[in-house]
């Protein structure tokens, strides 16, 4: 007799084969049998599916859970979205390893790179560790909802090995070469799933500092990469400053061919040259034709800061009027706001000089992130992610009489959210981002989840993914379930060598998401303050997700958790 069995349901496996209606059945963390409904055999426990689209759980490459994993035990948002498995310490930045003296570096770094509060990081971050091993030990120890496993990442290696001169980016010298290798190689051996590096300056700490690692040399990069080869290999992430992606790419094909390390950077459309993306695809065809193990990761749809009052960006947010409430409660600042005589001070002023306000703040981020009113949307109600462009605030305004600053001001103050979509919508359509996906030399990813808690909300990725581009689509072609599907479950397992999940199939481990398919919703984002030190997040929830299973254990019962934490560190090669 089976432990579970899921009776009747519409099993779409992660293969890409066309849905089918199917039994499955499971023992212990295993699924045991699948097979034509109603034809399994019995189970002490039996849920009949009937109408319900049965999937293998999601499998998140791109999140940054690494300080969130030592205090909370959910993981949310990713398990609120049918994650089963989720990778962190992307984009360079991690705590491990960590010299004692320079937690609070670490963290500030972070905070800068990710936009996750200093606070909640200096107050939930249980430390008990120095090297990465160590650090894979402490995590390991406490129970969560899914599995999870991590990255080495470069910034924290390189200021572990180097200290301020790593932290200031400058050059390495072979003997801090060889350490930094060392203490990689370490980390593979010990489990970790490979190595993470950012060579884009957007990435910058709270003190302005380039993220190490930012400029290393070839010889840098091409010696960490030799040391992960010889303990046995793992994914080697990084994350192109987007302008230089074409020449960037000359330097991972070389380390893919010398190593045989599989490469992962991100591709996503920008504004500056919108059309770079295609270019990118024709140097993937060249990578497919000589099979180098290189893929670009895709996100699922724009990559879009979220405006609000309580949020890091905003039109405001730099206005010295604004500035001077930094220390009220989000219901004082907002009870200031709605006052008229406010209102018309802060309309009628321009930004602080940059002079005045912290290293972090760029002009960029105080010209276009801050004052590109032809990307911003009103959100009014259920978030739309592909909005037309007269919808634009820019475009709202000429249709009024009100200026694109009190439109925005006004929406705000009613609570309002404000989407502006830096990524992937240079076109205002998702066209572009539907092409990416298409490639074989793409991978769903970027969703950033337990990151950039007050400005983008993008761990619901999964759930959107299935919405969206499967169900909902209007504005041009859709995309089939089955590839939905797979692009999240076997396709980033496979990528990451999670060789024992992601399909549903007898022998493989038994996360699923049992989805009430017509009724799953991404819902509205919103800000919480549930982080430690009552730190802010964005938090977007879902509705549908009638059962989601980690190795066989149910961990959500119609959009709830159930209590129950099966989740484990994944260690590779274990």
């Amino acid at each position: 007799m089976h432990d579970l069995v899921i009776r009747n349901a519409n099993l779409v496996d992660g293969t890409g084969a066309p849905a089918r209606l199917a039994d499955v059945a499971v023992n212990g963390p295993f699924i045991s049998e699948v097979t034509v409904a109603g034809k399994a055999g019995n189970g002490k426990r039996e849920l009949d599916a009937a109408g319900r689209l049965l999937t293998p759980g999601f499998v998140d490459i791109h999140t940054h859970y690494d300080a969130q994993a030592s205090w909370d035990p959910y993981l949310t948002p990713s398990s609120q979205h049918g994650c089963t498995t989720v990778v962190m310490g992307n984009c360079g930045v991690g705590f491990a390893p960590a010299d004692p003296a320079r937690h609070a570096w670490l963290i500030r770094l972070m905070e800068g790179v990710e936009d996750i509060p200093g606070a909640a990081l200096s107050e939930g971050i249980t430390w008990g560790w120095e090297t990465f091993p160590e650090y894979l030990d402490v995590i390991s120890r406490r129970d969560h909802t899914i599995d999870y496993a991590a990255l080495v990442a470069h910034s924290a290696v390189r200021g572990y090995v180097m200290g301020d001169r790593g932290a200031k980016n400058e050059d390495a010298t072979p003997e801090d070469i060889a350490r930094m290798a060392a203490i990689v190689g370490e980390g593979i051996a010990a489990g970790a799933f490979g190595f993470s590096t950012s060579r884009t300056p957007i990435h910058k700490s709270m003190d302005g500092e380039y993220a190490p690692g930012t400029f290393a040399k070839h010889d840098e990069l091409f010696g960490i990469a030799r040391a992960m080869a010889k303990a046995g290999g793992g994914m080697y992430q990084t994350v192109i400053w987007h302008p230089n992606l074409l020449d960037e790419l000359t330097w991972m094909k070389e380390l893919a061919r010398e190593t045989g390390l599989p490469v992962s950077f991100n591709l996503q459309q920008f504004d500056q040259v919108p059309q770079m993306w295609r270019q990118v695809l024709t140097e993937l065809d060249a990578i497919e034709a000589e099979n180098l193990p290189i893929y670009a990761q895709v996100a699922g749809r724009g990559i879009g800061i979220l405006m609000s009052w309580e949020g890091t960006a905003h039109p405001f947010a730099i206005h010295p009027t604004f500035l001077k409430m930094a220390g009220l409660t989000p219901a004082q600042r907002l009870a200031e706001l709605k006052k008229p005589e406010v209102r018309a001070q802060m309309l009628g002023e321009q930004q602080a000089p940059l002079s005045m306000l912290p290293a972090w703040i760029t002009p960029e981020f105080a010209s276009f992130v801050l004052q590109s009113f032809h990307k911003m949307y009103l959100v009014e109600g259920a978030i739309d992610y592909e909005p037309t462009a007269e919808h634009t605030l820019t475009a709202m305004a000429a249709a009024t009489s009100k200026s694109v600053y009190e439109l925005a001001y006004d929406h705000m103050c009613k609570g309002g959210l404000i989407y502006f979509p830096v990524f992937n919508y240079a076109d205002s359509i998702l066209e572009p981002t539907r092409a990416l996906h298409q490639h074989p030399r793409t991978r769903l990813g970027l969703s950033d989840a337990g990151a950039h808690c007050g400005s983008i909300c993008d761990g619901g990725m999964p759930t959107f993914m299935l919405t969206h581009w499967a169900r909902d689509r209007t504005r041009g072609a859709k995309m089939p379930l089955e590839f939905v599907v797979k692009r999240q479950t076997s396709e980033t397992a496979a990528m990451f060598g999670f060789h024992d999940r992601g399909v549903v199939a007898p022998g493989k481990r038994a996360d699923l998401n049992l989805i009430n398919y017509e009724e799953l919703k991404v819902m509205t984002p919103f800000m919480a303050y549930d982080l430690p030190a009552g730190g802010r997040r964005l938090m977007q929830n879902a509705k549908g997700y009638d059962a989601t299973f980690v190795a066989g254990v149910q961990i959500v019962d119609h959009d709830q958790f159930t209590g129950a934490l099966p989740g484990k560190l994944v260690r590779r090669g274990r």
